[in-house]
């Protein structure tokens, strides 16, 4: 079965912020939800063409394990803290399936 990723995209419209949401999403939410999560790897990104948008990409090893994150409780747990500690930043989720991987 093909990889799936849980993907977050949330925007730090607050400049002054982000440094402060970097640190926090590094030291305290990325690990918190790899642990939760159960995931194989995880990145993180700033885009280069806009400044305020964080992406934060889980990969799980197939689909039926996303679909069992996505109704447990450590998702509901770390939007809670989210929400908590971040109220003001807006954010989206997307679920991916892997189509096709290549290698050059």
């Amino acid at each position: 079965m093909p990889a799936a990723y849980f993907v977050v995209r949330a925007i730090v419209t607050d400049a002054k912020k982000r440094a402060a949401f970097d640190r926090w999403y590094e030291t305290e939410h990325v690990p918190d939800a790899v642990k939760a999560f159960g995931v194989s790897k995880a990145w993180r990104f700033w885009s280069l063409d806009d400044l305020s948008l964080h992406q934060a990409m889980y990969q799980f090893d197939d689909e039926a394990k996303l679909q069992a994150m996505l109704k447990g409780d450590a998702l509901t747990k770390l939007v809670a803290d989210f929400n908590r500690d971040w109220p003001e930043v807006k954010r989206s989720r997307e679920t991916l399936v892997l189509a096709q991987e290549f290698s050059g």
